[in-house]
């Protein structure tokens, strides 16, 4: 028996110390993602300072556009809830659970880049930005990376929904949903910055 115990003590220090290594990489991971988006947010407002200093037109968001990015904010930061409930519930091995809150991540990170689409076809259909224009070149660059992170989150999202149906979580095992979830808030986080800087500031 003891040598069993032994045995299975041992395994479990291993796969304790592989999941460790899994969250590390994923940080290493998002700390470069950190340092792109950091030059990208760099490179906005340097732009925007730069027409300011040239006396020359900056984009102003209208009502409409400032109302529907802040509807596009709540979205990201409610499905941010979502995945720290999901990952409270496979805590307590309620898999139903789990898939219900990554189902609702899933819909509303969709529902954000549906709303990301419109706010695109306003300024480049209805107000003629493009990259040709300091204020596209920098806006679609920053909010483009970050629309393309959501839209890989969402299938992402959607992969550990399918193995959740499967049953291969629970209470002890649930680290993938833990990195999905350190991508997600990140990804969030991000946008709550490009939020500030891009149209409160």
């Amino acid at each position: 028996m003891s040598s069993t115990a032994s045995v299975s003590q041992v395994v479990s220090a291993e796969v304790a110390h592989a999941n460790q290594n899994r969250k590390l990489g994923m940080w290493l991971f998002l700390s470069s993602e950190l340092l792109i988006f950091a030059g990208l947010i760099g490179a906005f407002v340097l732009t925007r300072r730069s027409v300011f200093l040239r006396g020359e037109e900056w984009w102003h968001a209208t009502p409409f556009s400032t109302a529907l990015v802040s509807l596009n904010t709540f979205l990201l930061l409610a499905s941010s809830l979502m995945v720290v409930l999901g990952i409270e519930s496979i805590r307590r091995n309620e898999n139903r659970k789990l898939q219900r809150y990554l189902a609702l991540t899933a819909l509303l990170g969709s529902l954000f880049l549906a709303g990301q689409a419109v706010e695109y076809s306003i300024l480049i259909f209805e107000e003629g930005h493009s990259f040709a224009d300091p204020f596209g070149s920098a806006f679609f660059t920053l909010t483009g990376l970050h629309g393309l992170h959501v839209l890989v989150g969402v299938i992402w999202c959607l992969t550990t929904l399918l193995v959740a149906r499967r049953g291969k979580f629970h209470a002890h095992n649930y680290t993938t949903v833990e990195i999905f979830g350190l991508y997600w808030h990140f990804v969030d986080l991000i946008w709550v910055i490009i939020f500030t800087v891009v149209y409160l500031t």
